[in-house]
């Protein structure tokens, strides 16, 4: 990323960051095995920076065996067990074990909906959400579209999915244009 583009200010000066930043956030995203991958990892994120996050990413996704919700709806205490000894992973039980209730869910919906694509844009009416914010101060923690979400996936009996964490979610997965107005890719996200 050039200096002469602009950018948002909140991956600062590190790369995993500004690499996450200029490449993936706010991308509409419909491929149910990112949008899997997303939720695990917003939902894991809970209390801790993204960058914590980020820097861990690949931990688990050999973890979680590369984010398969098939294979991690099947879970049981050996797995369990394995994933709280990994050093690499954050190891908290609660996240854990929604991660696999998660998994399970996911599926559910799937079955459902044909796809989790079809189901979670319907939040946000199909279409990305194109807000127009000029600082990140500006950006909210959660919308009526992430409280919307999040009331009905606690319904469906997701866990860890609270507005905050579903908000997040939209932005990682591009369901809201969040970058700021002068970033160069506020304008690049609407074309995908």
């Amino acid at each position: 990323m050039t200096k002469e583009k602009g950018t948002c200010s909140w991956p600062s000066t590190n790369p995993l960051m500004i690499e996450y930043h200029d490449n993936e956030w706010g991308t509409p995203l419909h491929d149910d095995n990112k949008l899997f991958e997303f939720l695990v990892l917003d939902a894991f994120q809970a209390g801790l920076s993204w960058s914590t996050i980020l820097n861990k990413r690949k931990n688990f996704e050999k973890a979680f065996d590369n984010f398969n919700p098939v294979k991690i709806a099947k879970y049981g205490p050996k797995q369990f067990e394995r994933l709280m000894k990994d050093a690499g992973i954050i190891r908290n039980r609660l996240k854990i074990n929604a991660t696999i209730t998660n998994a399970q869910k996911f599926l559910e919906v799937q079955k459902e909906f044909g796809t989790f694509d079809k189901y979670i844009w319907q939040f946000t009416g199909g279409k990305q959400k194109l807000n127009k914010f000029k600082t990140i101060r500006e950006m909210p923690a959660k919308s009526a579209e992430s409280d919307a979400m999040s009331k009905d996936l606690i319904k469906r009996g997701f866990k860890f999915v609270g507005s905050t964490i579903c908000y997040a979610f939209m932005q990682a997965a591009g369901m809201v244009n969040d970058h700021i107005v002068t970033c160069f890719r506020y304008k690049e996200v609407q074309k995908k």
